[in-house]
Protein backbone atom coordinates (compact mmCIF):
# COMPACT_ATOMS: atom_id res chain seq x y z
CA UNK A 1 0.00 0.00 0.00
CA UNK A 2 1.21 3.55 -1.03
CA UNK A 3 1.64 6.16 1.51
CA UNK A 4 -1.00 8.47 0.14
CA UNK A 5 -3.36 5.53 0.63
CA UNK A 6 -2.06 4.93 4.10
CA UNK A 7 -3.06 8.54 4.91
CA UNK A 8 -6.43 8.20 3.78
CA UNK A 9 -6.96 4.99 5.36
CA UNK A 10 -5.75 6.55 8.53
CA UNK A 11 -8.28 9.49 8.11
CA UNK A 12 -11.26 7.74 7.48
CA UNK A 13 -10.55 5.58 10.91
CA UNK A 14 -10.18 8.42 12.62
CA UNK A 15 -13.06 10.27 10.95
CA UNK A 16 -15.11 7.34 11.85
CA UNK A 17 -13.97 6.77 15.30
CA UNK A 18 -15.41 10.62 16.10
CA UNK A 19 -18.38 9.68 14.75
CA UNK A 20 -18.70 6.98 16.87
CA UNK A 21 -17.58 9.61 20.07
CA UNK A 22 -20.63 11.69 19.25
CA UNK A 23 -24.36 11.35 20.84
CA UNK A 24 -26.55 9.39 18.81
CA UNK A 25 -28.93 12.16 19.34
CA UNK A 26 -27.97 16.12 19.18
CA UNK A 27 -30.85 17.48 21.28
CA UNK A 28 -30.75 19.82 23.92
CA UNK A 29 -32.06 19.71 27.54
CA UNK A 30 -31.69 23.18 29.35
CA UNK A 31 -31.37 22.99 32.46
CA UNK A 32 -32.54 26.06 34.92
CA UNK A 33 -31.85 25.94 38.81
CA UNK A 34 -34.06 27.63 41.44
CA UNK A 35 -33.04 28.01 45.09
CA UNK A 36 -34.65 30.21 47.59
CA UNK A 37 -38.11 32.23 47.45
CA UNK A 38 -39.78 32.31 44.71
CA UNK A 39 -39.59 35.92 43.57
CA UNK A 40 -40.14 38.24 40.60
CA UNK A 41 -36.13 37.65 40.52
CA UNK A 42 -36.76 34.09 39.98
CA UNK A 43 -39.53 34.26 37.93
CA UNK A 44 -37.51 37.02 34.82
CA UNK A 45 -34.71 34.14 35.29
CA UNK A 46 -36.99 30.98 34.14
CA UNK A 47 -39.38 32.94 31.89
CA UNK A 48 -36.93 34.14 29.70
CA UNK A 49 -35.06 30.42 30.12
CA UNK A 50 -37.65 29.44 29.00
CA UNK A 51 -38.10 31.42 25.63
CA UNK A 52 -34.66 30.86 24.94
CA UNK A 53 -34.91 26.98 25.06
CA UNK A 54 -37.77 27.66 22.79
CA UNK A 55 -35.58 29.68 20.27
CA UNK A 56 -32.52 27.13 20.44
CA UNK A 57 -35.25 24.07 19.55
CA UNK A 58 -34.19 22.50 22.67
CA UNK A 59 -36.02 19.26 23.61
CA UNK A 60 -36.67 19.56 27.21
CA UNK A 61 -36.47 21.71 29.87
CA UNK A 62 -35.29 20.74 33.72
CA UNK A 63 -36.37 23.08 36.19
CA UNK A 64 -34.25 22.01 39.47
CA UNK A 65 -36.38 23.32 42.52
CA UNK A 66 -35.32 23.64 46.18
CA UNK A 67 -37.99 26.33 47.63
CA UNK A 68 -39.94 27.30 50.79
CA UNK A 69 -42.57 28.99 48.75
CA UNK A 70 -42.93 32.71 46.76
CA UNK A 71 -44.92 35.34 45.95
CA UNK A 72 -48.20 34.48 44.24
CA UNK A 73 -47.94 37.11 41.28
CA UNK A 74 -44.56 35.44 40.54
CA UNK A 75 -45.82 31.61 40.93
CA UNK A 76 -48.83 32.80 38.39
CA UNK A 77 -46.28 34.14 35.85
CA UNK A 78 -44.09 31.07 36.10
CA UNK A 79 -46.93 28.61 35.40
CA UNK A 80 -48.45 30.50 32.72
CA UNK A 81 -44.88 30.28 30.97
CA UNK A 82 -45.15 26.68 31.97
CA UNK A 83 -48.44 26.28 30.26
CA UNK A 84 -47.60 28.09 26.88
CA UNK A 85 -44.24 26.83 26.20
CA UNK A 86 -43.88 24.79 23.32
CA UNK A 87 -40.75 22.93 24.77
CA UNK A 88 -41.87 20.34 27.73
CA UNK A 89 -41.19 21.00 30.92
CA UNK A 90 -40.03 18.51 34.01
CA UNK A 91 -39.63 20.28 37.48
CA UNK A 92 -37.07 18.28 39.30
CA UNK A 93 -37.00 18.88 43.16
CA UNK A 94 -33.26 18.41 44.03
CA UNK A 95 -30.89 17.60 45.20
CA UNK A 96 -31.51 15.56 47.92
CA UNK A 97 -33.36 17.01 51.04
CA UNK A 98 -34.60 19.46 48.92
CA UNK A 99 -38.34 20.71 49.01
CA UNK A 100 -41.12 22.45 46.49
CA UNK A 101 -43.32 23.61 49.15
CA UNK A 102 -46.39 26.50 49.00
CA UNK A 103 -45.82 27.78 45.07
CA UNK A 104 -43.31 25.11 44.38
CA UNK A 105 -46.02 22.69 44.88
CA UNK A 106 -48.28 24.55 42.19
CA UNK A 107 -45.36 24.81 40.15
CA UNK A 108 -44.53 21.18 40.29
CA UNK A 109 -48.36 20.31 39.73
CA UNK A 110 -48.29 22.98 36.37
CA UNK A 111 -45.30 21.10 34.86
CA UNK A 112 -45.35 18.91 31.93
CA UNK A 113 -43.05 16.05 34.35
CA UNK A 114 -43.39 16.24 37.53
CA UNK A 115 -40.05 14.44 39.35
CA UNK A 116 -38.34 14.57 42.50
CA UNK A 117 -34.81 13.64 43.83
CA UNK A 118 -35.30 10.75 46.99
CA UNK A 119 -35.10 12.27 50.70
CA UNK A 120 -37.12 15.74 49.27
CA UNK A 121 -40.64 16.60 49.70
CA UNK A 122 -43.60 19.39 48.32
CA UNK A 123 -46.94 20.21 49.87
CA UNK A 124 -47.77 22.67 52.53
CA UNK A 125 -49.44 24.98 49.82
CA UNK A 126 -52.04 26.73 52.27
CA UNK A 127 -51.85 30.53 50.87
CA UNK A 128 -50.96 33.12 53.73
CA UNK A 129 -51.92 36.48 53.53
CA UNK A 130 -50.18 39.66 54.19
CA UNK A 131 -50.76 42.37 56.69
CA UNK A 132 -53.03 45.12 55.48
CA UNK A 133 -52.16 47.55 52.66
CA UNK A 134 -50.01 44.88 51.31
CA UNK A 135 -50.79 44.20 47.50
CA UNK A 136 -49.79 41.02 46.89
CA UNK A 137 -50.50 37.39 49.22
CA UNK A 138 -47.77 35.02 48.75
CA UNK A 139 -48.43 31.59 48.84
CA UNK A 140 -47.12 30.77 52.28
CA UNK A 141 -45.22 27.99 53.94
CA UNK A 142 -48.20 26.89 56.43
CA UNK A 143 -52.21 27.34 57.36
CA UNK A 144 -53.04 30.96 58.03
CA UNK A 145 -53.19 32.55 61.48
CA UNK A 146 -57.01 33.78 60.18
CA UNK A 147 -59.50 31.85 61.05
CA UNK A 148 -61.32 29.97 58.63
CA UNK A 149 -64.45 32.10 59.09
CA UNK A 150 -63.08 35.07 57.58
CA UNK A 151 -64.31 35.44 54.37
CA UNK A 152 -61.57 37.22 52.43
CA UNK A 153 -59.34 33.97 54.27
CA UNK A 154 -61.92 31.41 52.90
CA UNK A 155 -62.18 33.02 49.46
CA UNK A 156 -58.44 33.07 49.52
CA UNK A 157 -58.66 29.19 50.11
CA UNK A 158 -61.23 28.34 47.11
CA UNK A 159 -59.19 30.29 44.89
CA UNK A 160 -56.13 28.10 45.79
CA UNK A 161 -57.91 24.91 46.26
CA UNK A 162 -59.69 25.35 42.62
CA UNK A 163 -56.46 26.70 41.14
CA UNK A 164 -54.21 23.60 42.13
CA UNK A 165 -56.80 21.02 41.26
CA UNK A 166 -57.08 22.95 37.64
CA UNK A 167 -53.70 21.84 37.39
CA UNK A 168 -53.72 18.65 38.33
CA UNK A 169 -56.58 17.80 36.30
CA UNK A 170 -54.94 18.90 33.41
CA UNK A 171 -51.73 17.00 34.15
CA UNK A 172 -53.35 14.22 35.06
CA UNK A 173 -52.15 13.98 38.66
CA UNK A 174 -53.80 12.95 41.90
CA UNK A 175 -56.21 16.19 42.07
CA UNK A 176 -57.64 15.15 45.88
CA UNK A 177 -54.33 14.96 47.34
CA UNK A 178 -53.18 18.50 45.86
CA UNK A 179 -56.50 20.06 47.08
CA UNK A 180 -55.38 18.57 51.00
CA UNK A 181 -52.28 20.39 50.50
CA UNK A 182 -54.07 23.61 50.18
CA UNK A 183 -56.76 23.46 52.71
CA UNK A 184 -55.20 21.34 55.73
CA UNK A 185 -51.55 22.05 54.47
CA UNK A 186 -50.65 18.65 54.27
CA UNK A 187 -46.75 17.53 52.56
CA UNK A 188 -45.62 14.32 51.35
CA UNK A 189 -41.91 12.51 50.97
CA UNK A 190 -40.65 12.05 47.42
CA UNK A 191 -41.71 7.94 47.53
CA UNK A 192 -45.12 8.52 48.97
CA UNK A 193 -45.92 11.21 46.03
CA UNK A 194 -44.92 8.94 43.66
CA UNK A 195 -47.31 5.59 45.02
CA UNK A 196 -50.37 8.55 45.49
CA UNK A 197 -49.42 9.73 41.60
CA UNK A 198 -48.84 13.03 42.67
CA UNK A 199 -45.65 13.02 40.74
CA UNK A 200 -44.28 11.13 37.64
CA UNK A 201 -40.89 9.21 38.64
CA UNK A 202 -38.24 9.47 41.62
CA UNK A 203 -34.70 9.95 39.80
CA UNK A 204 -31.39 10.22 42.02
CA UNK A 205 -29.71 12.82 39.62
CA UNK A 206 -29.93 14.65 36.94
CA UNK A 207 -28.41 12.01 34.68
CA UNK A 208 -30.78 9.32 36.02
CA UNK A 209 -33.72 11.92 34.81
CA UNK A 210 -33.03 11.91 31.57
CA UNK A 211 -32.55 8.26 31.38
CA UNK A 212 -35.87 7.63 32.71
CA UNK A 213 -37.50 10.21 30.68
CA UNK A 214 -36.07 8.44 27.51
CA UNK A 215 -39.23 7.50 25.16
CA UNK A 216 -41.87 8.85 27.31
CA UNK A 217 -44.63 10.35 25.41
CA UNK A 218 -46.02 14.15 25.88
CA UNK A 219 -48.92 15.54 25.05
CA UNK A 220 -48.40 19.21 24.14
CA UNK A 221 -51.42 20.54 22.32
CA UNK A 222 -53.28 17.94 21.49
CA UNK A 223 -49.78 16.55 19.73
CA UNK A 224 -48.00 13.54 21.03
CA UNK A 225 -43.94 14.39 21.28
CA UNK A 226 -41.80 11.51 22.38
CA UNK A 227 -38.51 12.51 24.22
CA UNK A 228 -35.23 11.44 23.14
CA UNK A 229 -33.38 12.11 26.17
CA UNK A 230 -30.43 9.15 26.80
CA UNK A 231 -27.80 10.78 24.77
CA UNK A 232 -29.23 14.12 25.13
CA UNK A 233 -27.13 17.46 25.70
CA UNK A 234 -27.92 19.21 28.99
CA UNK A 235 -26.92 22.77 28.64
CA UNK A 236 -27.08 24.86 32.41
CA UNK A 237 -28.27 28.06 32.09
CA UNK A 238 -26.59 30.69 34.96
CA UNK A 239 -28.77 34.02 35.58
CA UNK A 240 -27.74 36.94 33.98
CA UNK A 241 -26.67 40.32 35.38
CA UNK A 242 -30.39 41.26 35.00
CA UNK A 243 -31.64 38.29 36.94
CA UNK A 244 -28.61 38.78 39.55
CA UNK A 245 -29.54 42.58 39.74
CA UNK A 246 -33.08 42.03 39.92
CA UNK A 247 -32.24 39.08 42.80
CA UNK A 248 -29.95 41.43 45.19
CA UNK A 249 -32.10 44.76 45.19
CA UNK A 250 -35.77 42.42 45.44
CA UNK A 251 -34.05 41.00 48.42
CA UNK A 252 -36.32 42.97 51.13
CA UNK A 253 -33.59 43.89 53.16
CA UNK A 254 -31.34 45.29 50.58
CA UNK A 255 -34.68 47.27 49.46
CA UNK A 256 -35.20 48.63 52.98
CA UNK A 257 -31.42 49.94 52.99
CA UNK A 258 -31.64 51.29 49.77
CA UNK A 259 -34.91 53.46 50.37
CA UNK A 260 -33.30 54.82 53.56
CA UNK A 261 -29.86 55.50 51.76
CA UNK A 262 -32.14 57.51 49.29
CA UNK A 263 -34.14 59.55 51.56
CA UNK A 264 -31.24 60.42 53.96
CA UNK A 265 -28.88 61.52 50.52
CA UNK A 266 -31.85 63.45 49.08
CA UNK A 267 -32.20 64.69 52.92
CA UNK A 268 -28.83 65.98 52.99
CA UNK A 269 -28.50 67.42 49.83
CA UNK A 270 -31.41 69.63 50.93
CA UNK A 271 -29.80 70.66 53.70
CA UNK A 272 -26.51 71.27 52.10
CA UNK A 273 -27.41 72.68 48.67
CA UNK A 274 -24.73 72.36 46.45
CA UNK A 275 -22.79 69.03 47.61
CA UNK A 276 -24.28 67.02 44.55
CA UNK A 277 -23.05 64.15 45.47
CA UNK A 278 -25.42 63.16 48.19
CA UNK A 279 -28.20 64.00 46.13
CA UNK A 280 -26.66 61.77 42.84
CA UNK A 281 -26.47 59.04 45.49
CA UNK A 282 -30.10 59.09 46.79
CA UNK A 283 -31.66 59.65 44.19
CA UNK A 284 -30.38 56.70 42.57
CA UNK A 285 -30.75 54.58 45.96
CA UNK A 286 -34.58 55.45 45.86
CA UNK A 287 -35.23 54.81 42.18
CA UNK A 288 -34.20 51.56 42.65
CA UNK A 289 -35.41 50.66 46.20
CA UNK A 290 -38.88 52.14 44.41
CA UNK A 291 -38.79 49.35 41.47
CA UNK A 292 -38.35 46.66 44.41
CA UNK A 293 -40.99 48.08 46.24
CA UNK A 294 -43.05 47.81 43.46
CA UNK A 295 -42.64 43.93 42.98
CA UNK A 296 -42.54 43.61 47.01
CA UNK A 297 -46.02 42.95 49.25
CA UNK A 298 -45.75 46.19 50.77
CA UNK A 299 -47.53 47.72 53.63
CA UNK A 300 -48.01 51.46 52.14
CA UNK A 301 -49.44 52.48 56.16
CA UNK A 302 -46.10 50.97 57.62
CA UNK A 303 -44.00 52.98 54.58
CA UNK A 304 -45.95 56.34 55.76
CA UNK A 305 -44.89 55.35 59.70
CA UNK A 306 -41.20 55.27 58.26
CA UNK A 307 -41.46 58.58 56.36
CA UNK A 308 -43.15 60.24 59.56
CA UNK A 309 -40.44 58.40 62.00
CA UNK A 310 -37.77 60.49 59.94
CA UNK A 311 -39.57 63.20 60.09
CA UNK A 312 -40.17 63.56 63.64
CA UNK A 313 -36.60 62.67 64.32
CA UNK A 314 -35.00 65.31 62.24
CA UNK A 315 -37.83 67.69 64.31
CA UNK A 316 -36.31 67.24 66.90
CA UNK A 317 -32.91 69.21 66.19
CA UNK A 318 -35.35 72.64 65.59
CA UNK A 319 -37.56 71.88 67.78
CA UNK A 320 -36.75 72.67 71.40
CA UNK A 321 -39.45 69.56 72.22
CA UNK A 322 -36.82 68.01 75.13
CA UNK A 323 -36.45 64.99 73.41
CA UNK A 324 -40.52 64.00 72.91
CA UNK A 325 -39.93 64.51 68.80
CA UNK A 326 -36.94 61.96 68.29
CA UNK A 327 -38.27 59.08 70.57
CA UNK A 328 -41.54 59.39 68.91
CA UNK A 329 -39.66 59.74 65.71
CA UNK A 330 -37.35 56.37 66.57
CA UNK A 331 -41.13 54.67 67.94
CA UNK A 332 -42.64 55.02 64.61
CA UNK A 333 -39.59 54.30 62.56
CA UNK A 334 -39.47 51.16 64.58
CA UNK A 335 -43.54 50.31 64.20
CA UNK A 336 -43.63 51.31 60.33
CA UNK A 337 -40.33 49.03 59.81
CA UNK A 338 -42.08 45.91 61.36
CA UNK A 339 -45.24 46.84 59.14
CA UNK A 340 -43.34 47.30 55.81
CA UNK A 341 -43.07 43.46 54.61
CA UNK A 342 -45.16 41.80 57.29
CA UNK A 343 -45.56 38.29 56.19
CA UNK A 344 -44.45 34.81 57.49
CA UNK A 345 -43.16 33.81 53.73
CA UNK A 346 -39.58 32.69 54.74
CA UNK A 347 -37.03 35.49 53.08
CA UNK A 348 -39.81 38.10 53.21
CA UNK A 349 -39.47 39.70 56.11
CA UNK A 350 -37.31 42.13 57.89
CA UNK A 351 -35.48 40.89 60.68
CA UNK A 352 -35.04 42.46 64.28
CA UNK A 353 -31.29 42.03 64.03
CA UNK A 354 -32.04 44.65 60.62
CA UNK A 355 -34.48 46.80 61.99
CA UNK A 356 -32.80 47.94 65.47
CA UNK A 357 -29.72 48.64 63.96
CA UNK A 358 -31.30 50.57 61.24
CA UNK A 359 -33.52 52.70 63.33
CA UNK A 360 -30.15 53.60 65.86
CA UNK A 361 -28.33 54.56 62.74
CA UNK A 362 -31.00 56.26 61.53
CA UNK A 363 -31.47 58.52 64.70
CA UNK A 364 -28.01 59.42 65.14
CA UNK A 365 -28.27 60.42 60.83
CA UNK A 366 -30.79 62.70 61.35
CA UNK A 367 -29.44 64.50 64.72
CA UNK A 368 -26.43 65.03 62.59
CA UNK A 369 -27.74 66.27 59.57
CA UNK A 370 -30.26 68.18 61.13
CA UNK A 371 -27.25 69.67 63.62
CA UNK A 372 -25.85 70.57 60.77
CA UNK A 373 -28.25 72.51 58.85
CA UNK A 374 -28.71 74.37 61.96
CA UNK A 375 -25.82 75.36 62.95
CA UNK A 376 -25.07 76.17 59.07
CA UNK A 377 -28.22 78.81 59.79
CA UNK A 378 -26.67 80.15 62.98
CA UNK A 379 -23.40 80.64 60.93
CA UNK A 380 -22.91 84.66 60.45
CA UNK A 381 -22.81 85.42 56.83
CA UNK A 382 -19.63 85.83 54.99
CA UNK A 383 -20.74 86.86 51.21
CA UNK A 384 -23.37 88.85 49.97
CA UNK A 385 -24.62 92.77 50.91
CA UNK A 386 -25.54 91.17 54.19
CA UNK A 387 -22.01 89.99 55.33
CA UNK A 388 -21.22 94.03 54.37
CA UNK A 389 -23.30 95.61 56.58
CA UNK A 390 -21.50 96.77 59.85
CA UNK A 391 -17.66 95.89 57.92
CA UNK A 392 -14.71 97.93 58.91
CA UNK A 393 -12.57 100.33 56.40
CA UNK A 394 -10.57 102.99 56.48
CA UNK A 395 -10.69 106.29 54.12
CA UNK A 396 -7.92 106.82 50.95
CA UNK A 397 -8.53 110.46 50.99
CA UNK A 398 -10.45 113.13 52.61
CA UNK A 399 -14.15 113.24 52.19
CA UNK A 400 -16.50 116.02 51.90
CA UNK A 401 -19.65 114.35 50.26
CA UNK A 402 -18.11 111.74 48.13
CA UNK A 403 -14.99 109.63 47.75
CA UNK A 404 -13.22 106.34 48.31
CA UNK A 405 -12.13 103.99 50.97
CA UNK A 406 -10.94 100.51 51.84
CA UNK A 407 -13.43 97.88 52.98
CA UNK A 408 -12.10 94.52 53.82
CA UNK A 409 -9.08 95.03 51.31
CA UNK A 410 -11.16 96.13 48.13
CA UNK A 411 -11.76 99.62 46.96
CA UNK A 412 -15.31 101.30 47.42
CA UNK A 413 -17.04 104.54 46.45
CA UNK A 414 -18.40 105.45 49.59
CA UNK A 415 -20.44 108.59 50.69
CA UNK A 416 -20.79 110.55 54.28
CA UNK A 417 -23.25 112.61 55.86
CA UNK A 418 -20.47 114.53 57.67
CA UNK A 419 -17.10 115.11 56.73
CA UNK A 420 -14.56 112.17 57.44
CA UNK A 421 -10.85 113.23 56.86
CA UNK A 422 -8.08 111.16 54.96
CA UNK A 423 -7.08 107.48 57.23
CA UNK A 424 -10.23 108.18 59.38
CA UNK A 425 -11.58 104.34 60.50
CA UNK A 426 -15.23 104.42 59.35
CA UNK A 427 -18.12 101.48 59.30
CA UNK A 428 -20.61 100.16 56.70
CA UNK A 429 -24.21 101.22 57.42
CA UNK A 430 -25.56 101.03 54.15
CA UNK A 431 -25.02 99.80 50.73
CA UNK A 432 -27.08 100.74 47.19
CA UNK A 433 -25.45 98.80 44.35
CA UNK A 434 -21.83 99.83 44.57
CA UNK A 435 -21.47 102.92 46.85
CA UNK A 436 -21.24 102.19 50.49
CA UNK A 437 -22.63 104.49 53.57
CA UNK A 438 -19.86 104.91 55.95
CA UNK A 439 -19.62 106.72 58.86
CA UNK A 440 -16.41 107.35 61.77
CA UNK A 441 -15.98 104.56 64.00
CA UNK A 442 -13.46 104.23 66.71
CA UNK A 443 -13.70 100.53 67.05
CA UNK A 444 -14.69 98.79 70.27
Amino acid sequence: MTLPLRCLSCLIVFVCLALAAVPASGAKVRVLAVQGAISPASADYLLRGMAKAAEDKAQLVVIELDTPGGLDTSMHDIIKAILASPVPVATYVSPQGARAASAGTYILYASHIAAMAPATNLGAATPVELAPGGSDKPAGAGPSDKPQGDPRMRKAMHDAAAYIRGLAELRGRNADWAERAVREAVSLPASEALALKVIDLVAADLGDLLKQLDGRVIKMDGQSVTLDTANAVAERAQPDWRSRLLAVIGDPGIAYILMLLGIYGLLYEFANPGMLLPGVVGGICLLLALFALQVLPISYAGLALMLLGIALMTSEAFVPSFGALGLGGIIAFVIGSVMLIDTDLPGYGLPWTLIVPVAAVSALFSFFVAGMALRARRRPVVTGTEEMLGASGETLEDIEREGWARVHGELWRVRSSAPIPRGTPVRVRARHDLVLDVEPWQGE
